[in-house]
């Protein structure tokens, strides 16, 4: 598949926020990123040698504090995980927990996914892609910073092999309508959201704290799945 023609829009899907950082989680950025941190821009990443073993990769993109994917992370020993994210507190809560359970199959990137996707990341070596509880931007005027649109899933559909999936979840009801509209009118991917699938994957998937709050106020959570079929 052929990288888009059309430059990938330049307005970002995230707001950097000042949020208060911990000491702890201060010292965790200090002394843990050499051993779990990736830094941005420094060309096409070797996941072999960054892992040291060929393994199957899941991306989760914009972790928060990284409850699922360090849950994921210990249950899937045989399988490789990268967490990208802006927000360093999140980062550092994610390192402190990582350590604590000694794992060696997690790499953090600190950085804006679309520049990690568009530089650093191979074609087809992502196994499967999640992105659990996005911003809504529920305003219509902000509709166009939502992460999931078209140029978006161009640029990810060539990192994923054939066959990967793309795991996006929601607590919006009018974001996952247009989660599916973009989906839909993406040739790369195919809907494979169904109830077997959904039996054998969704379960396992820890809460956010995003889900948990979507939940409290009695959202319907609702989780897309989307298979790379060209």
């Amino acid at each position: 598949m052929s990288e888009p023609t059309s430059p990938l829009r330049t307005i970002r899907s995230f707001v950097r926020r000042a949020g208060r950082i911990t000491p702890a989680q201060q010292r965790a950025l200090e002394a843990l990123w050499p051993k779990y941190g990736l830094d941005a821009g420094i060309g096409l990443l070797d996941f072999e040698a960054i892992y040291g073993r060929a393994a199957p990769l899941v991306v989760e993109i914009g972790f928060g504090n990284g409850e699922q994917l360090l849950a994921r992370a210990i249950r899937q020993p045989e399988s490789n995980f990268l967490g990208i994210e802006v927000h360093e507190p999140g980062v550092g809560h994610l390192l402190l927990a990582a350590e604590q359970a000694g794992l060696n199959n997690l790499r953090l990137v600190c950085h804006d996914a679309v520049e990690v996707l568009q530089s650093q990341i191979p074609p087809g070596s992502l196994d499967e892609v999640q992105i659990l509880f996005p911003d809504p931007w529920p305003k219509k005027r902000h509709h166009k910073r939502r992460l999931i649109q078209s140029a978006f899933m161009e640029l990810l559909a060539p990192r994923l092999r054939l066959g990967g999936l793309v795991h996006m979840a929601t607590d919006w009801e009018p974001y996952a309508e247009h989660m599916r509209e973009v989906l839909a009118a993406c040739p790369p991917f195919s809907d494979c959201s169904t109830d077997s699938v959904q039996t054998a994957l969704f379960p396992e998937r820890a809460a956010t704290r995003f889900e948990r709050r979507g939940t409290r106020l009695g959202h319907r959570v609702q989780d897309l799945l989307y298979r790379r079929v060209r």
